[in-house]
């Protein structure tokens, strides 16, 4: 750069010295190339963006509400069982009734059931302030904002349970919002179905 400048703006060849040196060419170029390269990449990932919001043909639609400071949950899609929704709260498990294996602070007293190799549409929404359901073992983090509905979808290929926690400090308790996401087969989970909802509606 020095030996540039030295060249350049050499008096000798210089007698009336300019302030700016102008190079058209090289500013359109450098200008134009980026740009292009900009909308080559940006064209395609608006379209991919905007399918990553789409939910194929969902076998189920899970709703999530965070609450102060407990989770609810509720299946929609089970007509033929019941006219009636599934709704239940997921609370966390208190130390001194943990069984044994249990996890203290992440355990549940109602998991959440899905079904392995299916998509599942997940749409979230708070009743009271910011929370976040978040399953880093499944790659989910999704806010639930009052007032507002956030929708993702997860696609499960094996069988397990997966922890999770509220992710978005929302007060006194906010460490105690433990989130259980059990993946079973579908057969199971239309056992479990069938059995979770003729508990609740007997009770």
């Amino acid at each position: 750069m020095l030996f540039r400048v030295i060249t350049l703006f050499d008096e000798k060849k210089n007698k009336i010295p300019a302030t700016v040196v102008h190079g058209a060419t090289i500013e359109i170029i450098w200008t134009s190339i980026p740009a292009l390269i900009l909308l080559t990449v940006a064209v395609p990932s608006f379209a991919l963006l905007y399918s990553m919001d789409e939910v194929i043909d969902p076998i189920i639609t899970l709703k999530v509400i965070g609450s102060q400071w407990y989770w609810s949950y509720e299946y929609s899609d089970n007509l033929e069982f019941s006219d009636e929704p599934l709704i239940f709260d997921s609370y966390m498990v208190q130390e001194d009734d943990l069984a044994i294996g249990q996890f203290r602070v992440l355990e549940v007293d109602n998991r959440v059931v899905v079904p392995t190799n299916s998509h599942i549409r997940v749409l979230i929404t708070a009743s009271d302030v910011l929370h976040s359901w978040a399953i880093p073992s499944l790659g989910i983090k999704l806010d639930a904002c009052p007032g507002r509905l956030n929708q993702t979808s997860m696609f499960i290929k094996r069988e397990g349970v997966f922890y999770g926690q509220c992710s978005e400090i929302c007060g006194v308790n906010h460490g105690f919002m433990p989130i259980v996401v059990e993946a079973v087969s579908l057969e199971d989970y239309l056992i479990w179905l069938k059995n979770k909802i003729n508990f609740d509606f007997n009770v």
